[in-house]
């Protein structure tokens, strides 16, 4: 007679433990830098008040001063300073920071949201047609357009941004969570749940959730470049923070007026958005290949 497997260990077993997925992203080297290349910018924008060497919103009598690499740049200002004399690395260092807040709070809000609502709309099948036509919906509205929407209501600022980003993210997510959700449902061990008698609440965050979660890790990291880069581009329309907060974005926008006579103060801000966005996919792509059974197979 077989021994009976406990419904607790009928999880799925195709993603891999965590020690194994992590030590397989990190021999990865292409992986392993883009994700210390993250993880250092990150830091460094989360140390900015300690680590920037001039106040970012205090001006200058030295306009539009050269890299130190330049001909006649000044150790005094590593990558030189804007049109109004204030320092490029100290600005880049909290625009940096406000860049990958837009990012986190809204990937993380609206991944959270549209997740939710697409695991539920798998759970219960009543719903499910409300959620996806509700999806529908949401997914006509770009998000560069939500954009124009919120700061014609609410005015220019980061919160605005942030919540058209969220809005866009919701759809997207929603239908990658309902997908995996589906053929999670359609396993032996959720039918069981149900002929024993567990709860709705037990099998949807115990099963249900455990084996959607690294689906919506996948979509998460995929996405978060890409809502960097939107951000970003919002930012640089005139949609995001506004003057003098410095944005990635907004600092590329404001370096555009002086490309002919000082180009670094437009370039060093756009070459900082590009390795972020880089590293975020690189990133992005190597945690899918770890984490898709499909793939690893």
């Amino acid at each position: 007679m077989t021994a009976s497997v406990p419904l607790t260990e009928a999880l799925d077993d195709t993603a891999p433990p965590r020690q194994a997925w992590w030590k397989a992203l990190l021999r990865d080297r292409a992986a392993a830098l883009a994700l210390i290349t993250l993880l250092s910018i990150a830091l460094a924008a989360l140390l900015a008040p300690l680590i920037a060497p001039h106040d970012p919103y205090e001006g200058t009598r030295s306009v539009m001063q050269p890299p130190v690499w330049a001909e006649r740049g000044d150790w005094t200002y590593l990558l030189g300073t804007d049109g109004q004399g204030r320092d490029i690395l100290s600005r880049l260092l909290y625009g940096t920071r406000l860049t990958l807040l837009i990012g986190i709070l809204s990937v993380g809000l609206g991944a959270t949201v549209g997740s939710l609502l697409g695991l539920l709309s798998a759970f219960y099948k009543r719903i499910d047609p409300y959620v996806m036509r509700f999806a529908d919906v949401m997914l006509s509205f770009p998000a560069i357009l939500l954009g124009l929407a919120l700061v014609a209501i609410f005015g220019p600022g980061a919160l605005p941004v942030i919540i058209a980003l969220s809005i866009a993210t919701v759809p997207d997510s929603a239908r990658i969570a309902r997908s995996i959700a589906i053929g999670v449902m359609e396993q032996e061990y959720i039918e069981a749940g149900r002929a024993i008698g567990l709860s709705d609440r037990t099998l949807f965050s115990r099963y249900l959730l455990r084996n959607s979660i690294s689906a919506i890790m996948i979509f998460v990291s995929l996405r978060f470049g890409q809502i960097i880069l939107i951000g970003a581009a919002l930012s640089f329309l005139g949609l995001g923070a506004r003057p003098p907060a410095a944005e990635l974005g907004m600092m590329a926008s404001q370096g555009r007026d002086f490309m002919l006579f000082a180009p670094h103060i437009a370039f060093i801000p756009s070459i900082a958005i590009f390795v972020i966005v880089l590293a975020a996919n690189i990133t992005g792509d190597a945690i899918r290949d770890v984490l898709d059974p499909r793939l690893r197979s």
